[in-house]
Parts: structure tokens; sequence; C-alpha cells
């Protein structure tokens, strides 16, 4: 008997995406024969956008690319600028930056898991890693007055001290989230149903994982032992213990099993930097360049001229270019910069985890069935306003 392919167009729109992707899915039967992703449906220029504003102008871009841990998208690009610029900052913005980054990491990944539960046909799930991602969008809003746009990390330091209750809201969430990391594998590690829909689902070597460039829980899942945080460190990371959580199998269930460990070592690395958060400013002292403080331009008159040079000139950054790579939730986020000398940057080039992540969805899908193309897409942990920046 001649057998034919079938043609199946999954999205544009499609609740499994967390976001706007089409997959061509060509089919024989229920068996997955060839599978592609098609991206841009988001594409909003960012990367020139930034390049034509100024320096600080530009840090707002950032958090709208992976909207679910903006704090690290900051991060990633004002590292990048202080290199270029060869600021260091005070000790306590580094500690209070790891704290932050941490955090953003349990606030993603508490996202992935609620929805690709619920892609699975657990939604519960989805409800209970929400409530605990509140307490952390409360300690943005407490930081940057936004809930998720905070553009709270800046050149040089922080948009503002931390809030007075800042140790009191970390200390909460470190008080509440190890049983409810419980309450998640309760409910999903040992449920027959999960087992079923993600373990040897989407499964990728170590050889394969490395070759197509993966990075994050992606390349850790498949057991490969690689995390900006240890083998580069950068803000401080190097004063923090903790260990890197690495799969056997890498398949959905492995990660899946990952991202719940590398939310209880964010954990750690939070108690961490609140039990030692250094004292000290907030802000590196670099007049010309880092904003001064905002209570100083309203008492002191060349503070007030600085931050009024600063908004409407920019700083002149010197000839040449750098590379800042760091840790993300999805892998690793790294920003080029380019600079010509002048106040704006020449070239803004960002590497998003999420883009090169789903370059192998392909192969994840592949030869499986159209019921698993769903825990494929999801297992990658994409954001597509990262995807189609």
């Amino acid at each position: 008997m001649e057998s034919k392919t079938v043609t199946l167009n999954m999205g544009p729109q499609h609740p499994a995406t967390h976001g706007v992707l089409r997959v061509i899915l060509e089919i024989e039967g229920e068996k997955i024969v060839k599978a592609t992703p098609v991206v841009g449906y988001l594409h909003t220029g960012i990367e020139k956008t930034m390049e034509s504003k100024l320096y600080y102008k530009a840090i707002p871009c950032t958090d709208r690319m992976d909207y679910l841990a903006p704090m690290m998208n900051n991060l990633g690009f004002c590292l990048a600028v202080e290199k270029l610029m060869d600021i260091e900052v005070p000790e306590k913005v580094q500690w209070a930056r790891v704290c932050l980054a941490e955090l953003s990491r349990i606030k993603s990944h508490l996202v992935w898991l609620g929805t690709h539960a619920m892609d699975l046909g657990a939604v519960s799930m989805n409800l209970y890693a929400f409530r605990e991602r509140e307490m952390i969008v409360d300690i943005y809003e407490a930081c940057g007055g936004q809930r998720m746009m905070t553009t709270y990390i800046r050149i040089g330091g922080l948009a503002n001290d931390l809030p007075p209750d800042f140790e009191k809201l970390v200390r909460k969430v470190l008080k509440v989230m190890p049983d409810r990391l419980n309450d998640y594998e309760t409910l999903l590690t040992n449920n027959q149903i999960f087992i079923r829909r993600t373990k040897d689902v989407a499964v990728i070597s170590a050889e394969d994982a490395i070759n197509w460039s993966l990075s994050g829980p992606m390349l850790r899942g498949s057991g490969v032992k690689q995390d900006l945080r240890k083998d580069n460190p950068y803000s401080g990371y190097e004063n923090f213990d903790f260990d890197i959580a690495l799969g056997e199998k890498g398949d959905t269930y492995d990660r899946y099993k990952l991202r719940l460990e590398e939310m209880r070592q964010s954990l750690r690395i939070i108690q961490q930097a609140i039990d030692g958060m250094p004292s000290g400013p907030y802000r590196a002292h670099v007049p010309g360049v880092v904003l001064p403080p905002k209570e100083d331009t309203l008492h002191k008159m060349e503070s007030m001229i600085f931050h009024f040079k600063i908004i409407t000139d920019g700083f002149k950054s010197p000839r040449g270019a750098v590379y800042q790579g760091i840790e993300s939730p999805k892998g690793e986020l790294g920003f080029y910069i380019s600079s010509d000398g002048t106040n704006r940057p020449n070239r803004v080039r960002v590497r998003p985890p999420s883009y090169i992540n789903l370059a192998c969805l392909p192969a994840l899908c592949e030869g499986s069935l159209i019921s698993d193309a769903v825990a494929a897409i999801g297992t990658i942990d994409i954001v597509l306003g990262e995807v189609d920046r």
C-alpha cells in the first residue's frame, strides 16, 4: 500500500507555545516525520532600537525580551556596559544583583513548571506555581515600582537602594518555598500520567546537545556540566556555594527534575546573599557616567548637573567591543556591544538562549507522536519575546 504524509499546521496561535510560535508538522498517521518551527511573529527589532538610544535609555528594551526574568536581561546588558567602561560596582551591588537574579530564576522556573504541567493535563499545577510567583513579583514591585518591567538594575549599580522591607520579603520566600517545592514533587514526580507524558520523550544526547549549541537546563539535562556562574563567574558568584544540577538521560522528565533542583540551589544562594549582604552604596561613584543618587540631585547642584547631562546627552564610551554572558533561566544569555566612541552603542547583538535552544525542536519531535510535540515545546522553555527580539 502507498502511504502519504499529511502536513499539519500547529499554530501560530496554540496554547502549548506560551507565545506566538508556528510549527509545521509533517505526519504519517500519529507519527511526526518532520517538524519545522517558524518564528518572527512578535519581531520588534529590539537590538536595532537599542543602537539608536543612549546607553541608559537602552536598558528598558532588555526587560521586554525574556519578560519572565527581566532583571536577568538588565544584568547582562549592564555588566557588558560596565566592562566596556571599566566600571567596578560596590560589593553591596554585586550581592544584591545575585540575590535578585536567583529570585528571577525561581520566578521564571515557576512559570515554566505551571504552564508545562498544565499543557500535559495537570491544570492545578499552574495555580500553585503562580501563587508562589506572586511573592517574587511583590519583591520586584518593592524594588522598582513595577511587577515585571522594573529596569531596576542600572549601569554602575541599582535604580534605588534596596527597600526597607527587602530582607523581610526575601526571607518569606526562603521560608515558604522549600515546602512548596516538596508539594510540587508530591503532585508530579511519581504521578504515572505525568511520567508517561515526559519519560523518554524529547530525548537529546549530550553529544547532540553540544552540537546544537544548547545551554542551560537543555544542556545540563543531558549530563553536561556547564554553568557560567561556575565556569566564568560574574557579579561575585565566586563568593557563593551551590551545586550544579544535572540530568542523565536528557529527556523531558530529567529536565523537570533538574529545574526543581535548580530552584532549590537558587534558594541556597539567596540565603547566603541575604545573610551576608554587605552595607555600603548602591551605585558606583563615577561622575558623568553613573547617575548620582536621586536624593543628591535634590540638594546638590553638582549632582543635578551630572544627572541632567547623563540623561540628555549620555556618556561617550571608548572604542572597542565587549561580550558578556550570564546564566539566565533558559541558558547562556550574552550581550555583544560594539562602540565607535560615541554616546550610543554602534552595534548590539544578543545571544538569546530561547532562540538557539528552539533550533533543536526538530530533533526532539521527529519520530515521536503528535501529542509529544506539546511536551517537546514545553521542555525547551522558550519565551517568544526573546526568540523574536
